[in-house]
């Protein structure tokens, strides 16, 4: 093993509880970052002249979050070993006038960010988290981690045909979530969010809230080889990176041969434009500051990043037992498998043979199990960061991953070893 990370459920118990921690992309980071920071590494600000020393430093930006360490005495040439991730999950956003209602119903108005399974939100218990920026130009992170909101189905005996045609869901009129009774009163949500954040609302100039399903991550099965839990796709895997970098840092600097990069983005569900997204110049930036920090030049940067790989782990189709006309007929990754190789010969996962050789020696080297995802030919396939991060910045990406079931959904469904297993491949190949 070329990680410290122990194979017990200690790191999916930490999963559970990063979990927990993150309802929102901005949580996400946060959490994130409080783990790098006992391992050492600290943040550095983009407005801020950057120093090359060695060591672990990272950068936060909304809910992105990019952390590298520096090993002693490292080349500007160095080349880069990345594992990348998202932050964000399909879910419910609030909208810029979030009071609405009607009939004696207090409502919250929302939309629909990126493509969840609307059905699984109706009839939960839901927090309310995120941030709102004040006045003064910073930011609040807010959670309300305890039922407030709540979607309302129907009941059946208003909609006789919900059982055997299917339920439909009107994205606009059935989705708004309930909170209360009365009268609808403009800037009421914001009121009741500042308080709970401890600040005064005439400071709260914006905001960024979603609805989370405050039921907490379960072991699942008779023997509890399950996982259920939130926000799956991806925090697994932003959880994993975190635990793999650090894990990494922790060895000594003479036995790393690259520099290992977390870069964890948000936007990802909705197409990954934007300044915190895979195809902004977040990541690029970073990577070439660090090489003119340490003394290197446009010749040093091309180096460096033409030796570079990069690992887009994002979450998987498992084998679906009542479904399984809908995947591949040769492939069929299960739970507690391994991670998964993702390839498209359309590139909507970056995966080629030379990348298949890098994942699977480090799987080799981590002792780790793995298997292969590929779209059934009838069914059109998904995509990731991957493509978005080879095209955009010229380094080799490879796509990889966990099987899980129920993806998109308010809550999902994986192995309950996968993430053990998933975090100590990346450790491997981010040791190189």
């Amino acid at each position: 093993m070329s990680s410290s990370l122990r194979f017990d459920r200690g790191h999916t118990d930490d999963l559970m509880a990063f979990l927990m921690a993150s309802p929102s992309p901005y949580h996400a980071v946060a959490a994130a970052a409080e783990r790098l920071e006992k391992a050492g590494f600290r943040q550095v600000e983009e407005t801020a002249a950057w120093d090359g020393t060695s060591g672990g430093k990272y950068v936060l930006r909304g809910g992105a979050i990019v952390a590298w360490y520096v090993p002693e005495g490292a080349a500007a040439h160095t080349p880069y070993r990345i594992v990348g991730a998202h932050t964000d999950s399909p879910n419910l956003r609030v909208k810029p006038l979030p009071d609405t209602g009607a009939y004696g119903w207090r409502q919250i108005a929302v939309e629909i960010y990126g493509g969840t399974l609307l059905n699984t939100w109706l009839d939960r218990d839901l927090g309310l988290a995120g941030r709102i920026s004040l006045r003064d130009g910073t930011h609040r992170l807010v959670n309300i981690d305890r039922p407030l909101l709540r979607v309302p189905q129907l009941a059946v005996h208003l909609d006789r045909s919900a059982n055997p045609d299917g339920l439909k869901l009107d994205r606009q009129k059935h989705m708004q979530p309930i909170w209360g009774l009365g009268d609808v009163e403009e800037g009421d949500l914001i009121r009741f969010v500042a308080e709970e954040a401890g600040v005064d609302a005439d400071d709260v100039t914006g905001w960024d809230l979603m609805p989370h399903a405050v039921e907490p991550p379960a072991y699942l099965g008779r023997d509890r080889e399950l996982l259920a839990g939130p926000r799956m796709d991806n925090l697994l895997s932003v959880h994993a990176a975190a635990a793999a970098l650090a894990a990494v840092a922790g060895q000594p600097d003479a036995e790393l041969p690259y520099i290992p990069v977390m870069a964890a983005f948000d936007h990802e569900e909705n197409g990954s434009q934007s300044d915190t997204g895979a195809d902004g110049p977040l990541l690029g930036t970073v990577l070439e500051r660090s090489v003119f920090a340490r003394g290197g030049t446009y010749e040093d940067r091309a180096r460096a990043f033409a030796g570079t790989v990069c690992l887009s782990s994002d979450t998987g189709h498992a084998i679906h037992p009542n479904y399984a006309e809908r995947h591949d007929p040769t492939h069929h990754p299960v739970v507690n498998g391994g991670p998964i190789l993702k390839v498209n010969v359309n590139m909507r996962y970056a995966t080629d043979g030379s990348g298949r050789a890098v994942f699977a020696e480090a799987c080799r080297k981590a002792d780790v199990p793995w298997q292969t995802f590929v779209s059934n030919n009838s069914m059109p396939c998904g995509t990731t960061i991957g493509p978005i991060t080879a095209a955009r910045h010229g380094i080799q990406t490879v796509d990889i991953g966990v099987a899980i079931l129920s993806m998109h959904s308010a809550r999902e469904l994986c192995g309950a070893d996968d993430p053990y297993l998933l975090a100590n491949a990346v450790a491997a190949f981010l040791a190189g």
